[in-house]
């Protein structure tokens, strides 16, 4: 967890465990390609090699399918160029006459679809990260489901809390056992807070922006003396991943599977940059919460909102899911491994997965780290692309921010 990797950081010596890897480069002219992953703190990838080869633009360009819809030219053919040839339309299940239903939840027809993404460094507004654990582009095949609409609300974790007493694991104080090297005065409760500095500064350093602080918890977004108080509809943050899976289960849900959560983003696009097209500010208008300004040190908040805002105030996507881009990052069930994608690299669809049977980040090989999906209001272009809806997030599972909260699934009996 990040608080367990902060201590390490303060006592240990060891480097603070974050959430996303922003930093590999594409490799165009080998056949290898660098396989990363984003840690949602500090930004840095870690890198395998697969044996995808690059697409070449002329054998590409023919097999342009809804992916390119609205892009430029020019982005249009380095998008075919960097992978988007391996997309093949959305196969969405028969719809049954008449649809399962569940109070604030949305049917989801499942079916087959092909899930990644390309190099995006390729195009417009695409960032500077190529993404490389979210290839090879692959099919998978889905049972329907239901998802909530959108993220757990504040309102709605209380009520959790309320019916049974739930404390979540930043309300918690850190144990001697954990943390057998600490000053007995830093054993205190609390979480991981976004603290950005008043001037410029370099991007290779995610501690100038993020703190440790005592007593943020869900109730106290950004410490002690903050409340959430009149924002009972924003989604709730600082929740690990078994404070998360402790309410899906008391809801009767589960936690979505990493592939379930892409197809329910892409709404039944296929191949699409973001989850309703392919710009990101489509006539200008303002899709999701994300950062606008300068990162870290400016965020200009052109969108309404600095931090969290409350769900459903962005459009939904084809299927009536809200937030799938920005805000908070999600939760998802699986076990993260950076290679995931290449070991299973095969030509038939993937049925149903759950992701692999344990986890491993070679950025930090002794922290178990489950995945996190949709970016966040912290998300831009100069730092991390995540709200791109094929892209990977990582986190140690252990770890609350005050960007992170979580949406549930539910099975179709």
């Amino acid at each position: 967890m990040i608080r367990l990797s902060y201590f390490r950081l303060l006592f240990l010596g060891v480097c603070i465990s974050l959430l996303y890897s922003c930093t590999s480069q594409p490799n165009n002219s080998s056949k290898q390609e660098s396989v990363g992953s984003t840690d949602s703190l500090s930004g840095k990838t870690t890198t395998a090699l697969s044996d995808t080869p690059a697409a070449p633009i002329v054998s590409t360009l023919s097999t342009a399918i809804s992916c390119t819809r609205e892009m430029l030219p020019d982005d249009s053919m380095n998008y075919m160029a960097g992978g988007a040839g391996a997309y093949r339309p959305t196969q969405p299940n028969p719809i049954p006459a008449v649809l399962p239903a569940a109070a604030g939840m949305v049917y989801i027809p499942g079916g087959e679809f092909s899930m990644g993404i390309p190099d995006p460094t390729r195009v417009k507004g695409g960032g500077k990260e190529a993404m490389p654990d979210a290839r090879p582009i692959h099919r998978v095949k889905l049972k329907a489901f239901l998802m909530d609409e959108h993220e757990v609300t504040n309102a709605e974790f209380a009520a959790f809390v309320k019916a049974t007493g739930y404390v979540t694991l930043a309300e918690k104080k850190p144990t001697r056992e954990e943390f057998p090297d600490a000053l007995p005065e830093m054993l205190v409760a609390g979480s991981v807070v976004f603290t950005p500095p008043n001037h410029e500064v370099r991007l290779d350093d995610h501690l100038q922006w993020w703190s440790y602080v005592k007593a943020a918890d869900w109730r106290h977004p950004e410490g002690p003396s903050s409340s959430n108080k009149g924002k009972e509809q924003n989604p709730v943050v600082h929740i690990a991943w078994e404070d998360a899976a402790a309410y899906a289960k008391w809801a009767g849900k589960r936690l979505p599977t990493e592939a379930e959560w892409e197809f329910a983003a892409r709404g039944g696009l296929t191949g699409n940059i973001y989850a309703w097209g392919n710009q990101l500010q489509p006539g200008g208008k303002k899709m999701a919460n994300i950062f606008q300004g300068h990162f870290p040190e400016r965020n200009s908040a052109e969108d309404g909102y600095p931090t969290t805002s409350p769900v459903k105030k962005f459009p939904a996507n084809g299927y009536g899911l809200y937030d799938m881009a920005g805000n908070v990052w999600e939760w998802c069930a699986d076990w993260y491994r950076n290679d995931y994608y290449t070991s299973r690299a095969s030509d038939k669809a993937w049925t149903d997965p759950t992701g692999p049977a344990d986890s491993f980040d070679p950025d930090e090989p002794g922290v178990p780290k489950k995945v996190q999906r949709g970016g966040s209001f912290l998300c831009t272009d100069q730092y991390c692309t995540r709200y791109m809806v094929g892209t990977r997030g990582k986190a140690d599972w252990r770890t609350a921010t005050n960007h992170a909260g979580f949406r549930c699934v539910k099975d179709i009996n």
